[in-house]
Formats: C-alpha cells, sequence, structure tokens
C-alpha cells in the first residue's frame, strides 16, 4: 500500500506486475488512462480496481506525459511517513494505491473474468456508504502512520476490495454499468466457454471446438460471447493464456519454454512476442522485476 502525493504536472504508468490494484482519489483528482479504453475522470471518493492489473497509467492531465514508476522509482520518492512524491508548482492529489495479491488458484479466473477495469464513484447507487467509510479508515492508517498501522492496511486493503466488488455489482443490478459482465457469468453458453478456456488452457481451441463444448453454433456463441464479454472467444483465451503465463512466472520457477507449452505455445520465440505485447515486457524480465518487486516488498 503507498499514498501518492503528485503535484501537477505529473504522470505514471503503474508497476504492472501482481495481479490485482487498486486506486482510491483521497483529494484533488486525476485521469485513468488504459489502452483501447476511453479516459476516465476520477475525482475524491472514487476507486478504480483492475483485477488482473491490466497495464495502466494515472495522469494530472489526459494527454500528459508519464514516467515508468516501479519499485525503485517509488523507494527513491518514498519519505519517512510512508509517502510517495511527486514534487511540482501545481495543485497536489492525494491517491492511495494498493496490490492486491489473490491466491491464483482459487481465485484468478474469477478475476479474469471481470471486466479490466471497474470503476465506483463516489455515491454511486450502488455503494451503501462502505467504499467511502473504508477509505477514510484507510486515509486515518496512512496518515503519520500510528502505531499499529501496519497490521491494520492489509485487512483494510481486504475489506476495500469485498466493498468495491459489491458495489460495483449492485451497480451493474441496477443498471448503472451496463458492461454486461455479470450478464456474461449468469449466460450457460458464455459461462461454459470461459470454464474450458480457463480449464484447458494449451488446447488448441477454434471458436468451432468451444461452441461444440457448449452445444451451440459457432455463429452463436461468437455473437453472445462478443455482445457480453466485449471481445472475441479468441481474443479473450489469448488475454486468460497470459495470465496464466504471468502467474507461473512471478510464482513458479518453470523455464519459459515450459511456461510457453503450458499456455499452448510449441515456440518459446511466438510466446515471448505475444507476452511482451500484451504486457509491455519480456517474460525474463517480467520475472526479475516480479521477484524484485516482491524482495523489496518483504524488506519494507
Amino acid at each position: 500500500m503507498a499514498q501518492l502525493v503528485a503535484h501537477e504536472p505529473w504522470g505514471v504508468e503503474v508497476d504492472p506486475l501482481l495481479t490485482a490494484v487498486f486506486h482510491a482519489v483521497v483529494s484533488g483528482s486525476c485521469w485513468l488512462r488504459v489502452s483501447g479504453r476511453d479516459p476516465l475522470h476520477l475525482m475524491p471518493g472514487d476507486v478504480v480496481l483492475l483485477p488482473t492489473n491490466t497495464p495502466h497509467a494515472l495522469v494530472s492531465e489526459v494527454d500528459g506525459e508519464t514516467m515508468a514508476f516501479g519499485p525503485l522509482e517509488k523507494q527513491a520518492r518514498r519519505t519517512a511517513d510512508g509517502d510517495v512524491v511527486i514534487d511540482g508548482a501545481g495543485a497536489r492529489t492525494r491517491i492511495l494505491c494498493a496490490y492486491y495479491d489473490y491466491d491464483h488458484e482459487v481465485a484468478h479466473p474469477l478475476m479474469s473474468q471481470l471486466p479490466p477495469v471497474l470503476h465506483v464513484p463516489a455515491g454511486v447507487p450502488g455503494d451503501d456508504g462502505a467504499v467511502g467509510a473504508t477509505l477514510r479508515l484507510l486515509a486515518i492508517e496512512l496518515s503519520g502512520r500510528p502505531p499499529g498501522s501496519r497490521a491494520a492496511v492489509p485487512r483494510l486493503i481486504d475489506v476495500m476490495l469485498i466493498h468495491v466488488m459489491r458495489a460495483w455489482q449492485r451497480s451493474q443490478e441496477s443498471g448503472v454499468d451496463d458492461s454486461g459482465w455479470l450478464m456474461a457469468l449468469r449466460d450457460p453458453v458464455v459461462a461454459g466457454a470461459l470454464a474450458r478456456i480457463h480449464a484447458r488452457p494449451a488446447e488448441t481451441w477454434t471458436v468451432g471446438s468451444l461452441a461444440a463444448e457448449v452445444n451451440v453454433s459457432r455463429a452463436t456463441l461468437a455473437r453472445r460471447f462478443a455482445d457480453l464479454v466485449g471481445e472475441s472467444p479468441l481474443a479473450y483465451l489469448t488475454r486468460w493464456r497470459m495470465d496464466v503465463a504471468a502467474q507461473r512466472l512471478r510464482d513458479t520457477d518453470d523455464s519459459i519454454g515450459a511456461v510457453a507449452d503450458r499456455v499452448g505455445y510449441r515456440s518459446e520465440y511466438a510466446f515471448s512476442r505475444a507476452f511482451a505485447r500484451h504486457r509491455g515486457v519480456a517474460p525474463g524480465r517480467y520475472r526479475r522485476a516480479a521477484r524484485q518487486h516482491r524482495s523489496s516488498a518483504r524488506a519494507a
């Protein structure tokens, strides 16, 4: 958990190493930029959750420049109180940023079925006040780091994750968010295809073979999957394979060739290209950075 205190103008490319991340704006405002999506303006009290930490940037201006913001950069800017500070002449924004390293074998498939970005604006109808209350408690614990804050903050992060997902789900059910992901999880055809992709990522899936597994036509699966998930079955398959590969690179000593084979690539070269395209970094470099990050976190 880190409290980012940034003075305009500023922009950071957020470290994409761990599995889930949330940002909560305490004061000021900023923009969230994710490739392929419209920039999202975040105001005080807004919380965003990125379940699989899709590469993204936080910026003070929608078209502002960014700098890489990995573990070493954060450590160099950290104050004695634990805040990460970006100096500047302009207005100040405070953002609480936390990684959530959940149990991959149990929670990862569910997390990966969520959209890349869950946005819970302050006062959204789906929030019963719990998100704002938890955010205030986190801000208190991180202001001056009172005794016991090291124990309290991780537990509050767990609570925040639960309340954010509850608020987002309620907003979907009330029609505020029309992304369709709850419908996708409830649709037997799409949910069946997702379950098979998750269970057997190394299989040489085609839209036709997936359709046969869930007993519908190829056209029906392609249409329903795209409508509810927002991308084609094969695009989702590739993204899921990269998520599984990232987990194996972080958590095991499997060779890159073995990881490639586990997610359906017979060529290590083809896998490395696909991974770099999706994660923005080659597999070997991703693994080294992940281990360095965890070593730094344990030492903190």
